[in-house]
């Protein structure tokens, strides 16, 4: 058996020398904004959302792609692409390197929606040898450390064959999410069935699922993966990552929150850039409502903003400073720096 951390790493092993835990890819939610509070908090990488292979490479899609583009100095962001065919994906991966510059790249086998089928993800599962030659064409495509994420398998648990079919094609981590793909994400994550995973192979395995909180983070980890990885549990709690980064597990006030929810806000107009600013904060009012759930008589207004002042109006009440206000068009957020810990 290979030690796990060798005498030069790649992204991946040096990064898991490291505290803390790893933002998942997440359609909808793990974009440029969100990530960069991540890892202003601390987070190990972060991973983009899923991106068609065959789209990037076929599609005319371009360096300008939302779902790829890193925010202005974006560091430690894994891209992960999904496709079944492995000249796609060995294309896709040098169009991703070339206009992206990722510190690595991740194979999605674990998306467990139906449109998807037979394009990729869990469908993976299925057919595992199909899964092994992608991972080949991408290792041979580049240099960076190349992942993979799976769930336990398509209807039943087969991830340990899967994981060590993996392995020996070469792939530089495993991240496993602990459900089947049927069960898409009803029940309970199985973290035996992940640590059994990370038992069996020579690579860092990640492990997912149902993560919430810092100290059931760290007693996932203790069941013996390299990291865990924190999807649905940091929307609106990035604090998770520097709870795990720095082990000071306080929970920031009403006003911090509001302030680092303006701040998601401002981070999203800034790197969306739409000219008529009627869109661009849309996909956050399923966010906003999510940083500050002890004040529910907040959630009518910010899940109707379509502005950055609209954002501002609603979390005025705990913007304020108190004995003063929020001036109209000045950000009360706080520099990622001093959240950082």
């Amino acid at each position: 058996m290979t030690p796990l951390f060798s005498a030069r790493p790649g992204f991946y092993r040096s990064r898991l020398g490291l505290p803390g835990a790893v933002l998942a890819p997440m359609a909808g939610y793990s974009d440029a904004p969100l990530r960069q509070l991540a890892a202003e908090q601390g987070a190990l990488w972060t991973v983009s959302e899923m991106i068609s292979a065959r789209g990037l490479v076929m599609g005319g899609d371009s360096e300008n792609l939302s779902l790829g583009r890193p925010f202005e100095g974006e560091t430690n962001r894994v891209v992960q692409l999904f496709g079944a065919e492995s000249e796609l994906l060995a294309r896709a991966v040098q169009k991703v390197e070339a206009w992206f510059t990722p510190a690595a790249i991740d194979l999605n086998m674990g998306c467990p929606v139906p449109k998807i089928r037979g394009k990729g993800g869990a469908c993976l599962l299925q057919t595992p040898e199909v899964a092994f030659e992608l991972v080949q064409a991408m290792k041979a495509a580049t240099t960076l450390d190349v992942s993979a994420k799976i769930r336990l398998g398509w209807d039943h648990d087969r991830s340990v064959e899967v994981a060590q079919g993996l392995a020996a094609a070469g792939v530089n981590l495993i991240t496993v999410h602990g459900r089947t793909s049927a069960q898409r994400y009803t029940g309970e994550a199985d973290w035996e069935a992940i640590a059994r995973v990370a038992a069996s192979v020579d690579v860092p395995v990640v492990g997912s699922g149902d993560i919430r909180s810092a100290a059931q983070a760290r007693s996932r980890q203790a069941m013996g993966v390299a990291a865990v990885m924190i999807g649905r549990g940091a929307v609106g709690n990035p604090w998770l990552f520097r709870a795990l980064a720095t082990g000071n597990d306080h929970f920031p006030s009403a006003q911090e929150r509001a302030r680092t929810a303006l701040r998601h806000a401002e981070l999203q107009t800034r790197f969306y850039d739409d000219d008529t600013v009627r869109l661009t904060l849309r996909p956050l009012r399923k966010v906003l409502p999510q940083y500050l759930p002890d004040r529910p008589e907040l959630r009518d207004d910010l899940v109707q903003v379509v502005t950055l002042a609209d954002v501002e109006r609603a979390l005025a009440p705990l913007l304020a400073p108190p004995g003063g206000a929020v001036a109209p068009g000045h950000s009360a957020a706080v520099p990622g720096g001093e959240y950082a810990g």
